[in-house]
């Protein structure tokens, strides 16, 4: 009589608290700043219904500077996933890769925003309309600093060997931050740079 034996156990996933956490982190930090846009519409339709335009005298927001920010953050979008994907494949030279190239037109991306209010010439003191569009873009660039941290701990946690093709939570976490991140910017762009 010979006895029968089961195959092993899968092993155990780990639940996905990154991921999770993750995704609560980027829909509050999209809740802030639906605040600010609600603050930012509601002074801009004051301004503009009691007969005043909404930009000081002088100042402009240029064009180019915020495309280019738009059209650099997409870019950022498709290395984020590629980084995901490369991961999930255990393929970490082109992990490494994607994370290092995100990371470089985010910074792409903050040198072209500091740059962009150098140009807009809108002072903090001449009233609400420059309070509010370097409020908004002020957060947006330190949520865009805190992604990047993020996609730097998440790869250097992957040097270290602690994501795999089974376990690349960390990595998809990053990603679902940053993808808020960018969604975000795509509002500031149509709201503040497109309807100015």
């Amino acid at each position: 009589m010979t006895a029968h034996v089961l195959p092993p156990a899968p092993p155990v996933q780990r639940p996905r608290v990154l991921v999770v956490g993750s995704a609560f982190a980027a829909a509050a930090s999209f809740m802030v700043f639906i605040g600010l846009f609600g603050i930012y519409f509601t002074a801009r339709s004051d301004v503009i219904g009691s007969g005043s335009i909404w930009l000081p005298e002088g100042s402009t927001i240029p064009l180019q500077q915020p495309n280019t920010m738009f059209i650099t953050l997409i870019m950022t979008v498709v290395t984020m996933q590629w980084a995901v994907s490369a991961i999930s494949k255990n393929d970490r030279v082109n992990a490494y890769l994607a994370m290092g190239l995100t990371l470089m037109l985010g910074i792409a991306t903050i040198v072209m925003t500091t740059y962009l209010w150098t140009l807009m010439e809108l002072d903090i003191d001449s009233g609400l309309q420059g309070v509010l569009i370097y409020t908004i873009t002020g957060a947006h660039t330190v949520m865009l600093v805190l992604a990047m941290v993020f996609v730097a701990l998440m790869g250097l946690r992957a040097l270290g060997g602690q994501f795999t093709a089974r376990q690349h939570d960390g990595i998809t976490a990053a990603a679902v931050y940053w993808y808020a991140m960018v969604a975000v910017y795509a509002l500031i762009w149509i709201s503040i740079y497109i309807t100015k």
